[in-house]
């Protein structure tokens, strides 16, 4: 086992020094033995090579900063890390129907709720028809037909990538406006 951490040891050091060389043995060294670890806890083929990926990506763009000592264990956990945040970015996601019967049937009679939740509806349908067209249709793609990031990159003929950041925009642009609108709903019900 010593000689596994010594060999481990030599192919980072080269690594940090910037041999492309060595960052591929270690790529094939331990890419399956990571993606199969991402794959047990995801059970989506897909995000675990995502996940892979990207520890491997930032594992050569930060290899000057990172001071690793047990590299095995370091990409075990850096891809639980990222695994875990994925689940925890999965869970925020609330749909819109929840957050109104959730959040708006605390506030009195039962008519003023209906009308508020059609009013606070009303709003997040106006914030999805502003956002920019390509935007709004990646966006209801994914929210409203339930479409993965790679079925709509299929679908449109664009790279996942530029999918999931428009997915990011969309949400980060209707969280801060529909949370400033809450926050005034909640102003004016009490």
């Amino acid at each position: 086992m010593q000689l596994y951490t010594d060999e481990d040891h030599l192919l980072w050091q080269k690594i940090k020094e910037g041999s492309s060389e060595s960052f591929n043995a270690l790529y094939s060294k331990y890419w399956q033995i990571l993606y199969c670890s991402a794959l047990k806890r995801l059970k989506n083929h897909h995000q675990a090579q995502d996940i892979t990926q990207e520890v491997f990506v930032n594992l050569w763009l930060k290899r000057m900063d990172l001071q690793i000592d047990n590299l095995s264990a370091y990409l075990q956990v850096a891809v639980r890390n990222k695994v875990l945040n994925l689940f925890e970015k999965e869970k925020r996601y609330i749909s819109i129907s929840r957050l109104l019967e959730d959040n708006f049937s605390q506030y009195g009679d039962p008519a003023d709720v209906v009308a508020l939740r059609n009013e606070f509806l009303q709003a997040y349908r106006d914030l999805v028809d502003a956002l920019p067209e390509q935007r709004k249709k990646i966006f209801q793609l994914h929210y409203d037909e339930n479409l993965s990031t790679e079925d709509i990159a299929r679908r449109l003929q664009l790279s996942r990538k530029t999918i999931q950041n428009q997915l990011g925009r969309a949400v980060s642009f209707l969280k801060t406006n529909l949370s400033n609108l809450f926050i005034l709903y909640i102003i004016f019900c009490n």
